[in-house]
């Protein structure tokens, strides 16, 4: 696992900066109810996409459990984030009219920790209200390029944030399917190098990166042509519970 702590201060470069932002944040706002007031977006970052959530007549708040990704959010909206745990936020029941958790349950543990994380989202929302999460992210980076076909056969687990587990958990808390949307998440096709790169990084969680296997991913991802063109950027799936 990635400490996001440290990554705070490359976190928006290096995964496609404003435009991913301006294209995850519209496709949220698409899926909120137009008589939606208040809004709570669970593991904020760096509040690159926090902030254009916020517009006229809709209260953005922001909670993130990592200090320096809270410090980031707070200086582009100020007094609107909160340090906090997803797994017990820090907010009474029924507070908001809207909860979003874009690219957290990709993150986190297992179904018992992420069906934990649903339960508090359903919680702080209000009765009638509407929870918008991202979904599939692993699948969405696989697309069809060489370098997928270079790290084919990384050894994967079962996604926690795979779309029917995510209905699972929204489902035992009395939400159902409302709505989906896609986007594009700009600038985060990978290049070899880059790849080479987010190996080291212990990117891909089960290949450490000082182990045989991504030694030799490395080696392979070295021979690919065009090291520093990126392959075509991933399509990130959202999904909306009522």
């Amino acid at each position: 696992m990635l400490d996001y702590g440290k990554e705070a201060d490359r976190y928006d470069a290096s995964r496609g900066g404003e435009p991913r932002a301006d294209a995850a944040a519209a496709a949220v706002r698409g899926l909120l109810p137009p008589d939606a007031r208040t809004l709570l977006d669970v593991a904020c970052g760096t509040g690159l996409v926090t902030r254009r959530l916020a517009g006229p007549g809709l209260r953005v708040t922001g909670v993130d459990s990592a200090p320096n990704m809270a410090r980031m959010a707070s200086g582009r909206l100020p007094g609107a984030i909160v340090l906090g745990d997803s797994r017990q936020l820090p907010f009474p029941d029924d507070s908001f009219d809207a909860v979003s958790a874009v690219w957290l349950f990709h993150l986190l543990s297992g179904a018992d920790e992420a069906a934990g994380v649903v339960a508090e989202c359903a919680r702080v929302l209000r009765p009638g209200g509407v929870f918008v999460t991202t979904v599939d992210k692993a699948a969405a980076h696989d697309v069809g390029s060489d370098i997928d076909a270079v790290l084919a056969p990384r050894p994967v687990g079962p996604a926690v944030d795979r779309a029917q587990a995510v209905e699972a958990y929204a489902a035992a808390q009395g939400l159902t399917p409302a709505g989906g949307a896609r986007f594009q998440g700009h600038g985060q096709g990978r290049s070899p190098r880059s790849t080479i790169e987010d190996l080291g990084r212990g990117w891909f969680t089960r290949v450490p990166p000082d182990s045989p296997l991504a030694a030799q991913f490395a080696k392979e991802l070295a021979a690919l042509p065009d090291q520093d063109a990126p392959r075509p950027d991933p399509r990130f799936t959202l999904t909306s519970f009522r």
